[in-house]
């Protein structure tokens, strides 16, 4: 399949009827919201929000975000915030770290216990301006 046929298979799929619909009421408070998707599909028994991510809550809300949906920044490795928890575990605190907001795209991203995120990327990659020099044999261009 080409890239034409890819484009238009795409396009065929986004016109089908589709009942798709939050787990949660998009109108719940953020921390409602996250509490609804670490129960009802991480298995967690409650979430705990840090100072950090308590501030978020309050800043979004009074900025008009707070009715933005949640998409999690967790390990892909379990179900938990710990990578080392195979299976479906149950009963554990999700920890919420901060929350981020992602306007533009219209979500919020809680992030869970240590996950972090990929910093920006520049325009043009550093790797342009890093060279080897064959006389002194110094990498150029690293700081």
């Amino acid at each position: 399949m080409g890239a034409v046929e890819l484009a238009k298979a795409v396009q065929r799929a986004s016109e089908i009827q589709s009942d798709f619909k939050f787990l949660y009421d998009l109108e719940l408070p953020i921390v409602e919201k996250i509490r609804t998707i670490a129960q009802r599909i991480y298995g967690a028994a409650d979430v705990e929000l840090s100072p950090e991510a308590q501030h978020k809550v309050q800043v979004y809300t009074e900025q008009g975000f707070a009715g933005l949906p949640i998409c999690m920044a967790k390990t892909h490795l379990s179900l938990s915030h710990e990578p080392e928890k195979k299976g479906a575990p149950t009963g554990f605190v999700l920890p919420i770290r901060d929350i981020r907001a992602s306007v533009g795209a219209g979500f919020l991203y809680p992030l869970v216990g240590t996950m972090s995120t990929m910093p920006g990327l520049p325009t043009r990659p550093c790797f342009y301006d890093i060279d080897l020099d064959p006389e002194t044999e110094e990498v150029n261009g690293l700081f």
